[in-house]
């Protein structure tokens, strides 16, 4: 099997925040080009990958699309003041886990991009309102130095600006990594193995791999996709929460013992049965996510995009999420691809008329 950490270091080190996705986009593109027969761009910047099933019939050809998100949460900046730099945030950020943090400053008032290395700066208690007392700091008072002054900051860097995590992906003990974005790259990482496990393999389905946009903030992606695409049935794949510090409870599944297969109303129950009726044979471990409200995923704008798309939900476990640090499992990665492409080549021409709700 393949090594996919070199490509997934890759992927956790650009950029690619929410609704701009460009600089993951190219690494990704590049590395699913040889994988895939076609690889266009959606209107609002998702990639399709289609790998054609070996029916000959084009016209009762069915078709399955698996996404993963590529977009990435981080910070935008609101105001300059005597060089420093207040911020918003671009998708869900706990400002608890951002001082001391290494950032990137996309500043673009020299016309061109220039990446600024900067770091989240929490002020002293004394010059922080008195409300704050001792509670976490909020992201309001928090700053962003890039080491300029007053007049270097004005001239380099502009409100909207974006600001990504700088932290660089580690390879940890017991086969686990650690970085930035790994929400939601780890997925793609996933799909990739799938993709390299199809290669030579005959499958009926065509396939559709999509890495999706803008799934931190409005699902945009993901419906327009599926609208586009029209497939018969849809598989998302994203992270789901580890077990660690503080996080124990049945919401929560351990590193580095396979994925997780959801259920719930987002979840087409006939493919939740086949997800784990095949994992079962191919020996891949797995735990059962009861996900009993809105997946919070790509599943949903899928599932009810045009008339309904019978949907599915793999999640790889991830520790940390929405930090600079998130860790996964190597081999929750692969196994999620293993089976992923296991799906693909058990799906028959006829899988579709067996599809039904209520069994």
């Amino acid at each position: 099997m393949p090594d996919i950490t070199p490509f997934l270091k890759s992927m956790l080190s650009v950029s690619g925040l929410s609704a701009n996705e460009g600089p993951i986009a190219s690494v990704i593109e590049e590395k699913w080009r040889p994988l895939v027969d076609e690889l266009t761009t959606s209107r609002i910047g998702s990639l399709h990958g289609l790998k054609r099933g070996s029916n000959s019939h084009t016209d009762k050809r069915r078709a399955l699309m698996i996404a993963a998100h590529m977009d990435a949460i981080g910070l935008m900046v609101t105001q300059i003041v005597d060089g420093f730099l207040y911020v918003t945030q671009v998708g869900g950020v706990d400002s608890r886990i951002l001082p001391g943090t290494p950032v990137t400053v996309h500043a673009t008032g020299g016309g061109e991009i220039e990446e600024l290395y900067a770091v989240v700066a929490q002020p002293p208690a004394r010059a922080l309102p008195a409300s704050v007392g001792e509670n976490p700091v909020g992201l309001d008072d928090l700053l962003v130095d890039a080491g300029l002054t007053g007049k270097e900051a004005d001239a380099k860097i502009r409100i909207g600006d974006l600001i990504s995590f700088a932290t660089q992906p580690v390879e940890m003990a017991g086969d686990l990594i650690s970085g930035h974005t790994l929400d939601n790259r780890a997925s793609v990482a996933a799909l990739t193995v799938a993709l390299e496990e199809l290669q030579g393999k005959a499958h009926a389905w065509d396939v559709w791999a999509v890495a999706t946009v803008q799934e931190e903030n409005i699902l945009g992606g993901a419906y327009t996709s599926a609208f586009d695409l029209q497939p018969d049935i849809a598989v998302a794949v994203d992270v789901t929460f580890a077990k660690g510090p503080g996080a124990s409870d049945w919401r929560t599944f351990p590193l580095g013992k396979g994925p997780t297969i959801g259920f719930g109303p987002n979840m087409h129950p006939h493919l939740f049965k086949k997800f784990k009726q095949l994992a079962d044979e191919l020996e891949i471990p797995y735990a059962e996510e009861v996900v009993p409200r809105h997946s919070g995923t790509d599943t949903y704008a899928i599932q009810v995009t045009a008339q309904g798309i019978p949907s599915m939900v793999i999640g790889v476990p991830l520790r940390y999420m929405h930090t600079p640090v998130e860790v996964v499992s190597l081999k929750d990665i692969q196994r999620t691809g293993r089976l992923l492409a296991g799906f693909v080549t058990a799906l028959e021409a006829d899988f579709l008329e067996k599809l039904t709700w209520d069994e």
